[in-house]
């Protein structure tokens, strides 16, 4: 089976419909369906049940997903690859950062790497799910954790130190705590869903618990904005804190994180200029981050 029945499949999955998977792929919607219908013979199952709501997968057709998914990866690594292979630093480069970095630190870099290199084109992936290098998710990663497959190529760029950090204004209504125990007449500012780092913030700070966060939010973007807002207290990079004179470091001297900053890629990509350029931005750019 052409990889083009597999793209249909997997837009059917994510889209829910015929139609919908049809506009988002640019074809009709017999074709889809006649995709879909393939594959169903092939594997004489049955892949996806109608409902008055649209389409819904079977068991058969979550099994395939995630080796499908795996597909659509390595198909994308492979255009980006072959429309690179011209001289000169050019072609598509997808970079895979948290929402925070992603916003706050790396358009920096791009703005410069456009400026040297006018036709490099760069996919950002601003986002806390962590992408697989190994499938060709992404090109290069920026990551707060060393890396663990051999097969990946990582520079270790220092420590990010998150802070407990609030606006002026409510410093100036709520007043400045004096002591960790003091937090819990604040408002605090954190994550919704469970994470490594909310259960080692509780580990090292009882305190900081998700029932005693007022505001909550999964987006460390949010959060951010939230306290420059002066909506409360909550956990930011200190070097994007210092950006603002107006936030204020809270305990400083009782709250601090430090969070091992790495730039991480496939070991295959060391010999594309296109990787490296962008490598070597990203790290000099965590690096300034970093300094600052």
């Amino acid at each position: 089976m052409g990889w083009e029945y597999y793209r249909s499949f997997l837009a059917v999955l994510t889209e829910g419909s015929l139609s919908a998977a049809a506009r988002k792929m640019g074809i009709t919607q017999p074709t889809v369906g006649r995709h879909v219908s393939a594959l169903e013979a092939a594997f004489k199952q049955v892949l996806f049940t109608r409902t008055p709501s649209g389409l819904v997968p079977t068991d058969a057709a979550n099994a395939l997903k995630g080796y499908v998914e795996s597909m659509q990866s390595t198909a994308a690594a492979l255009e980006r690859e072959a429309l690179s292979q011209e001289q000169g630093v050019q072609g598509t480069v997808r970079v895979s950062t948290s929402e925070v970095i992603g916003v706050e630190v790396v358009p920096r870099a791009l703005a410069r790497l456009r400026r040297e290199h006018p036709s490099l084109k760069v996919e950002l992936m601003a986002t806390n799910r962590v992408q697989d290098l190994l499938r060709r998710e992404a090109d290069i990663a920026i990551r707060m954790s060393p890396p663990r497959q051999e097969a990946l190529v990582a520079r270790k760029v220092g420590h990010v130190e998150l802070g407990l950090f609030a606006h002026a204004d409510y410093l100036a209504e709520r007043g400045m705590p004096a002591a960790i125990t003091e937090l819990e007449t604040h408002a605090l500012i954190g994550f919704d869903e469970e994470t490594p780092f909310l259960r080692a913030a509780r580990a090292k700070f009882p305190v900081w618990s998700r029932d005693a966060l007022t505001l909550r939010s999964d987006s460390d973007v949010a959060q951010l904005a939230m306290i420059r807002a002066g909506c409360g207290i909550g956990i930011c990079q200190s070097a994007l804190a210092r950006r603002d004179e107006r936030l204020v470091r809270v305990l400083p001297d009782a709250f601090s994180f430090l969070l091992e900053t790495w730039v991480t890629m496939h070991g295959d990509l060391r010999g594309s200029r296109r990787c490296r350029a962008v490598f070597d931005a990203l790290v000099k750019c965590m690096q300034d981050h970093i300094d600052a």
